[in-house]
C-alpha cells in the first residue's frame, strides 16, 4: 500500500494514520469508539460503543432492532459471528399464500432482531471494559440530543415520506410531524431508557424481559406473528469464516445466510482471468469485475439461504475451484453477457471497523435493511424493527423459501483480509446489494493496484443490476463509460451521493508491524479517527 498525499479521485483526502483506530459512517460514533480505547478498552469495546451510538445517531441505517455480523482477529485467531435473527414460529408458507413476493414493510417483514445479542456475545468473549460503559455515549446522545448530520437528514426526510403511517414511526422519528433537518437536534428518551435496560441486564431485558414483552405485545396488537417465545429463543452463532485466496491474500467472509460468499466467488472467478495485467481504471479491468460479479450474484440469489437449509447446494459447492473456473470461462473479455444462475452441483446499513495497538481488529456490521427497516417502531422504546423477512423467497423449490424459525438471505457482510497467517485489513462497504461488489472493488484497489485505503474509498464505483445493467457513478471519465457501453453494458449514471446505491466504505489496514491506515467514505458523514 502506497500512502499518497494526493490522488486523482474527487475527494483527495489522505488516509488517517494511528496506532489505535476507529472508522465509522458518523464522526460522533467514531469518537465514541476512540473514547473507549483511550479508557484502556480494546478494539471490541471500541466497535461496540460505536455500534451502540450509531443506533441513535444514524437511525436511517440501523437501530436497536437490527441484525449484526462480525469478523474479529483477537491477536492469534480469526473469529466469525452470525447474530442475524430467525423468522417467527408462525411464519409458515401458508401465512403468505396468495402473495407473489414477501412483504417489504410492516410487521410481516420483521424477523427476530439480533444486534443486541451480538453486543453481548462480543463483549462477554473479548471485551475488556464493563458492558455498561459501552452504552454511555449512545445514552447521552439519545437523552440529551445531537445535531442531525446532512446526509442522514436527507435520508430521514425521504424515509418519512413513505413510512409515516407505519405503526409507531411518526411518534418516534417525526417530532413536530416531520423529519429533523440537518443541524437540528434530535433526542429520543425512550431509546435512552431501552439502552440502559439492555446495559443493566446484559441484553436479557431485550430478549426475555420488559423490552421483549413490549415488542411481543405490540406485535399481538397488530396481529403479527412475532411472540415472546420467538424473542427468547434467539441465539447467536460463532460460525467462523469462509475464504478464497488471491495470490498471497485471502478474503474472509461470514458463511451463508449472508451474501459474503458472492464476494468470494467473484474473487475466485477473477483469479482465473487476466485482471492482474490491467490497471485499476482500465475499462477492460472494470469489465472483468462486472462480469465476475454478475456470475457470482446470480448464483447467490439462486442458492444462498439459512445454512441449515442449504442441503442441495452448499457453500462448498459454490466455492469449488473447478466450478469457479467453469464460470470464469463464460466471460467474454470483449463483450457483456446476460448470465443466469449456474449449476454448482449438477442434478440502506451501518458498517464500522476498529483496531488497537495490541493488534486486535474488528469488522462489524449492523443493519435494519431498508433504511428504517420495516418502519415499525415499538412505542416508547426507540426500537425500530428491521425488515429482514423481505429477504425470503416464496418459491417452494428455493432453499431460501420462507418458513418458521429460519434465517433469511442477508445482504449485510463484514469483510476481512488476511496475508498468510497475519491480519491485513478490516473493511466493509455498507449498502444492500452493493456490499459484495464493494468488497471485491476494495480488495483489488488496495491489494492488486496498491491504492491506500482512502484512495480506494474515494474512487468511483459501479454496481451490477439486472440483465446487462450496470449503474456507474458520474465521477467515472466519459471515455470509460463509452468504452463499457461499446462492450454491451447497459450503463445508467447516478450521482455519488446516492449513499445506498454505491455504499459507504470504512477500511482499516495494518502498516507493517505497527500502526494502521484508516479510510472513511466521502459518500457518508463519517470519519476515521485514531491516536
Amino acid at each position: 500500500m502506497q500512502l499518497r498525499a494526493n490522488h486523482h479521485y474527487p475527494s483527495r483526502r489522505s488516509a488517517v494514520l494511528a496506532e489505535n483506530m476507529v472508522a465509522t459512517s458518523h464522526p460522533l460514533a467514531a469518537q465514541a469508539g476512540v473514547t473507549m480505547l483511550a479508557r484502556g478498552g480494546n478494539a471490541v469495546d471500541a466497535a461496540l460503543a460505536a455500534a451502540i451510538a450509531l443506533t441513535v445517531l444514524e437511525p436511517t441505517g440501523n437501530g436497536i432492532g437490527s441484525d449484526a455480523f462480525a469478523i474479529l482477529w483477537d491477536g492469534k485467531d480469526l473469529h466469525g459471528l452470525n447474530a442475524s435473527g430467525r423468522s417467527p414460529a408462525g411464519w409458515t408458507a401458508a401465512r403468505f399464500a396468495g402473495l407473489t413476493k414477501m412483504p417489504f414493510r410492516g410487521w410481516e417483514s420483521v424477523t427476530v432482531p439480533g444486534a443486541v445479542s451480538a453486543w453481548v456475545s462480543l463483549s462477554e468473549r473479548f471485551g475488556k471494559l464493563p458492558f455498561a460503559d459501552l452504552f454511555e455515549p449512545g445514552v447521552r446522545y439519545a437523552e440529551g440530543g445531537f445535531p442531525v448530520s446532512p446526509i442522514i437528514a436527507s435520508l430521514w426526510a425521504r424515509a418519512a415520506e413513505t413510512l409515516g403511517d407505519q405503526p409507531g414511526f411518526a411518534e418516534t422519528f417525526m417530532p413536530g410531524g416531520r423529519a429533523p433537518r440537518a443541524g437540528e437536534f434530535f433526542s429520543s428518551p425512550g431509546h435512552a431508557r431501552t439502552l440502559r435496560l439492555i446495559a443493566e441486564t446484559r441484553g436479557k431485558a431485550f430478549y426475555e424481559g420488559e423490552i421483549a414483552e413490549k415488542i411481543a405485545a405490540y406485535a399481538a396488537r397488530h396481529d403479527a406473528a412475532l411472540t415472546l417465545e420467538d424473542m427468547a429463543g434467539h441465539r447467536t452463532d460463532w460460525c467462523g469464516t469462509i475464504s478464497k485466496g488471491f495470490d498471497d491474500l485471502s478474503l474472509h467472509e461470514i458463511p451463508p445466510n449472508g451474501q459474503g460468499i458472492a464476494a468470494l466467488m467473484g474473487l475466485g472467478i477473477l483469479d482465473q482471468t487476466g485482471i492482474r495485467d490491467l490497471d485499476a481504471d482500465d475499462p477492460a479491468a472494470l469489465h472483468l469485475q462486472i462480469e465476475a460479479m454478475k456470475l457470482a450474484l446470480r448464483d447467490a440469489e439462486a442458492f444462498v439461504a439459512d445454512p441449515d437449509h442449504m442441503g442441495r447446494i452448499t457453500a462448498e459447492d459454490l466455492l469449488d475451484d473447478g466450478y469457479l473456473a467453469e464460470r470464469a470461462r463464460l466471460i467474454d473479455p470483449a463483450k457483456a453477457t446476460d448470465f443466469g444462475a449456474g449449476a454448482p452441483k449438477h442434478g440502506g446499513t451501518v458498517y464500522l471497523s476498529a483496531a488497537d495497538a495490541s493488534g486486535m481488529m474488528v469488522s462489524f456490521i449492523q443493519s435494519n435493511y431498508a433504511g428504517f427497516g420495516s418502519g415499525v417502531v415499538v412505542p416508547g422504546t426507540g426500537v425500530a424493527l428491521q425488515n429482514r423477512g423481505a429477504g425470503f423467497s416464496l418459491d417452494p423449490a428455493h432453499q431460501n423459501h420462507v418458513g418458521p424459525r429460519k434465517r433469511p438471505f442477508h445482504t449485510i457482510i463484514p469483510g476481512f483480509l488476511m496475508q498468510g497467517d497475519a491480519p491485513l485489513m478490516s473493511f466493509g462497504v455498507m449498502g444492500g446489494p452493493m456490499q459484495a461488489q464493494g468488497h471485491v472493488q476494495m480488495t483489488l484497489r488496495t491489494q492488486l493496484w496498491d491504492q491506500d485505503v482512502q484512495m480506494a474509498a474515494d474512487a468511483p464505483r459501479w454496481r451490477v443490476t439486472q440483465g446487462l445493467g450496470v449503474a456507474c457513478e458520474t465521477t467515472f471519465p466519459e471515455a470509460t463509460i463509452e468504452a463499457l457501453r461499446a462492450m454491451g453494458h447497459e450503463i445508467t449514471l447516478e450521482a455519488p451521493d446516492n449513499a445506498f446505491g454505491f455504499g459507504g466504505a470504512q477500511l482499516i489496514q495494518r502498516l507493517g508491524e505497527r500502526g494502521y491506515a484508516g479510510g472513511s467514505d466521502p459518500r457518508k458523514d463519517g470519519a476515521a479517527i485514531g491516536f
